[in-house]
């Protein structure tokens, strides 16, 4: 039940998230997923250096993500995953497997609680606080610093139109595969996705691409919950 929660937490993040969130916001959202995948792999773990490999894989995307996570500029965001990466830390240092599950779960909250600030970041830039909807203020500022250059905007627009057909195509074959197939080359293309912008040396352009995949892939895997519960 836990695991289902996350991932839908995570899912949820890009059904909201849109351009009114800085690149780097998007990609550090984008990243938590893997390390909440791989934080609750972890404390699922029957066995103690399996679970200290996953979470080792958790602890190693953090310090990857770091760059996106201070550009994001976000410091609700920043101290939860350091607080996520410290309790990961520690787990890796148990003895035992019952002890570092408590740490393991303590690193999951902070880490969802890190996307949870990623998604109000708006809120925490305004200067109205966040008891007023960024909707009901003008947020100047806020636009002007997320705001993408022309150039850069057609640039991603022709990612975006390059992406329409793969969209398309991948919602014909999640209504045409079994449940099984569909759910197994969804996660297979999503956990790609997920690596590659792990990669710190990644363009820009791969970067928009792989996230824009991730997020379609997202969208599928929703559906197919749908479909197959």
């Amino acid at each position: 039940m836990k695991t289902i929660f996350c991932t839908l937490c995570v899912l949820a993040f890009f059904s909201l998230t849109s351009f009114s969130l800085s690149e780097a916001c998007e990609y550090a959202g984008s990243n938590i997923g893997f390390i909440t995948s791989q934080t609750e792999k972890a404390i699922d773990a029957k066995d103690h250096q399996i679970s200290r490999y996953h979470t080792f894989k958790a602890l190693n995307a953090i310090e990857k993500s770091r760059k996106q996570f201070e550009a994001c500029g976000c410091d609700y965001a920043l101290d939860n995953i350091n607080e996520s990466l410290d309790n990961l830390k520690k787990a890796t240092r148990t003895s035992t497997l019952s002890g570092s599950r408590i740490l393991l779960k303590r690193a999951l909250e902070y880490a969802l609680g890190s996307l949870e600030a990623i998604e109000k970041h708006d809120l925490h830039d305004s200067k109205y606080g966040s008891d007023v909807l960024v909707m009901n203020t003008t947020g100047l500022e806020i636009k002007e610093k997320n705001r993408i250059k022309p150039s850069s905007q057609a640039f991603y627009k022709k990612i975006d139109e390059s992406l329409i057909d793969f969209d398309n195509s991948l919602n014909h074959l999640i209504m045409s595969l079994d449940c099984n197939e569909a759910k197994a080359y969804c996660t297979k293309v999503y956990e790609n996705c997920e690596q590659k912008l792990l990669l710190p040396d990644l363009s820009e352009g791969k970067k928009y691409y792989n996230l824009k995949t991730k997020e379609i892939v997202a969208r599928a895997i929703k559906k197919l919950e749908e479909k197959c519960d």
